[in-house]
C-alpha cells in the first residue's frame, strides 16, 4: 500500500515538520560551501566535538549547533598558541622552568534572518496558470540557501566586492542594512594572509600613491600557484592543511582548497598544462573514495585543489578595498583600485582555504527547536497569503592573534586571500 505524505492545514505539527525538512534541504545540498563542510567526529577522539554538535576541524568550514536555551547568542573559539623550549639537558635542574602555555580566543555571534514571500490573493489564484503557494516554499528555500552561501562567501573573503546583479542577496558594503545582515563584522585580511600576483609570482599585500600596487598584466596563472606554495612553504605557522574523510594521502600529500573567481579560472584553464592538472584531481579522488569536494571541473597541481567559487568578489577601477596596514593591529585601512583599469580590468579576489578557516553557528528558534523555521499565514480574512522562513545562525573567519615567537601578529587562521587582475569582459 502506498502511503502519500499529508499535513492538514491547523496541525501543530506543522512547523516542526517542515522546519526539519527546511533545514536538511539545506544541510544536505550540493553547494560549493557545503562540500567544504566536514562530518561530525565518530569515535573516542570525536565525543567532545559531537556532543556539542561541531564538525570536524580538518575542513576549511566548522559547524557548530552548541547554543541552546540560556546559552547566549555567542559561540566562543580557542586556540592554543603554539609553544617553544629548548631542552634542559643533563643534571640540570627541570623544575620550576616548565614552558608557559597561552590561549588566543575569537567568538561569532547568531541572529535571526528571515524571507518572506508573498504568495497573492484569491484573484491571484483565478487569473494565474500556477499554483503560487506551491512555487512559494522552493523559493523561498533557494533565498536562505543563497544568503548563507553568499554570507560565508563574503567572511571569507574579507569583502564583499562591488558585484551586483541578481544572484546576489547580500548587499554591497554600500547599503545600510550591510552590517546587520552579515550579523558578525566583515574582517579584511590580515597583513600576514593578504597577497597580491606580481609579475611571474605574489608579493604582500601593498599600496602606491592611494592605489592597489597591481597592474593589470597581473593574472592568476600557473606561476602565481607555483609562488604561492613556496610562500606557505617558507612562513611560520602557514594555514593548516584539509583533511578529506577516506583519504588514504591526506597525510603524505597535504591539501589545501584555492577558490578562484569564474573570470580567473577560465583564464587560468587556457593553459594548455590545466588539462594535467584535471587529471591529477581525478587520480586524487579516486583515492579519496570520490569525495564530493572533487566534483565540477577542479584542477589539482602543487597541493592546491583549485576551484570555481560561487560568485566573484570583485573590485571596479576607483572602489575601495579594506586592509591591514600593521601585522600587530586589526586597524583596517583603505586603498582604492587603480583608475587607469578603466571598465577594461577589474581586480577579482581568490582565497585559499586550510582547516579551520571559517565557523559557522547555529542556535535552536523557539518556533521549531532546530535552526530552520517557516511560517504560512493567511492575511486579510483569508484573501491574501504569505509564506516565511527563517533560521538563526551566524558566520565568522576565525581568527586569532597568534604568537610566532618574533611578537604576536593578528592571523586569519585557515584563509589567505590573493587578488589577481581579471578581464572585466561584461562591463558589470
Amino acid at each position: 500500500m502506498t502511503t502519500k505524505t499529508n499535513s492538514s492545514y491547523g496541525d501543530k505539527t506543522n512547523m516542526t515538520q517542515q522546519a526539519v525538512g527546511l533545514f536538511a534541504t539545506h544541510m544536505q545540498r550540493n553547494s560549493t560551501m557545503n562540500r567544504l563542510v566536514g562530518k561530525m567526529p565518530k569515535g573516542e577522539a570525536g565525543a567532545e566535538a559531537t556532543l556539542r554538535k561541531q564538525t570536524t576541524q580538518h575542513m576549511p568550514i566548522v559547524r557548530c549547533q552548541d547554543l541552546g536555551k540560556k546559552m547566549g547568542d555567542e559561540v566562543t573559539f580557542h586556540l592554543l598558541n603554539p609553544v617553544n623550549a629548548k631542552p634542559i639537558m643533563g643534571s640540570h635542574n627541570a623544575e620550576g622552568r616548565g614552558v608557559g602555555m597561552n590561549l588566543s580566543e575569537d567568538r561569532l555571534r547568531v541572529d535571526q534572518a528571515r524571507f518572506p514571500v508573498d504568495l497573492g490573493n484569491a484573484m491571484t489564484d483565478v487569473r494565474s496558470p500556477v499554483d503560487f503557494r506551491r512555487l512559494g516554499r522552493p523559493v523561498a528555500q533557494n533565498l536562505m540557501d543563497r544568503y548563507c552561501d553568499q554570507s560565508m562567501l563574503v567572511h571569507m573573503c574579507g569583502a564583499r566586492g562591488f558585484q551586483n546583479n541578481i544572484e546576489w542577496v547580500v548587499p554591497t558594503e554600500n547599503d545600510a542594512d550591510f552590517s546587520e545582515i552579515m550579523v558578525n563584522p566583515v574582517k579584511a585580511p590580515t597583513k600576514n594572509r593578504h597577497y597580491l600576483a606580481d609579475g611571474t609570482g605574489v608579493q604582500l599585500f601593498k599600496e602606491n600613491a592611494g592605489e592597489v600596487d597591481i597592474t593589470s598584466t597581473d593574472l592568476f596563472k600557473m606561476d602565481t600557484v607555483d609562488s604561492m606554495r613556496s610562500v606557505l612553504d617558507q612562513i611560520a605557522l602557514p594555514p593548516p592543511v584539509i583533511k578529506l574523510e577516506g583519504d588514504a594521502a591526506a597525510d603524505d600529500d597535504p591539501l589545501r582548497v584555492w577558490m578562484v573567481s569564474p573570470a580567473q579560472y577560465n583564464k587560468f584553464a587556457a593553459d594548455p598544462s590545466f588539462r594535467t592538472l584535471q587529471a591529477s584531481a581525478l587520480a586524487r579522488a579516486n583515492q579519496a573514495k570520490g569525495h564530493p569536494l572533487f566534483l565540477g571541473s577542479v584542477g589539482l597541481w602543487n597541493g592546491f585543489l583549485i576551484m570555481k567559487m560561487p560568485r566573484p568578489i570583485r573590485f571596479y577601477a576607483g572602489n575601495t578595498m579594506k586592509y591591514c596596514a600593521s601585522y600587530s593591529s586589526e586597524a583596517e585601512s583603505s586603498v582604492l583600485v587603480p583608475a587607469s583599469f578603466g571598465t577594461q580590468f577589474a581586480i577579482d579576489r581568490s582565497v585559499i582555504l586550510g582547516g579551520q578557516a571559517l565557523a559557522e553557528a547555529f542556535a535552536s528558534a523557539r518556533q521549531s527547536g532546530i535552526p530552520f523555521f517557516w511560517s504560512e499565514k493567511e492575511l486579510d480574512h483569508g484573501d491574501k497569503a504569505e509564506l516565511l522562513i527563517g533560521a538563526i545562525r551566524g558566520v565568522s573567519k576565525i581568527r586569532f592573534e597568534v604568537d610566532g615567537g618574533n611578537g604576536k601578529e593578528f592571523t586569519d587562521y585557515g584563509v589567505t586571500v590573493v587578488d589577481t587582475v581579471v578581464d572585466n569582459l561584461a562591463g558589470t
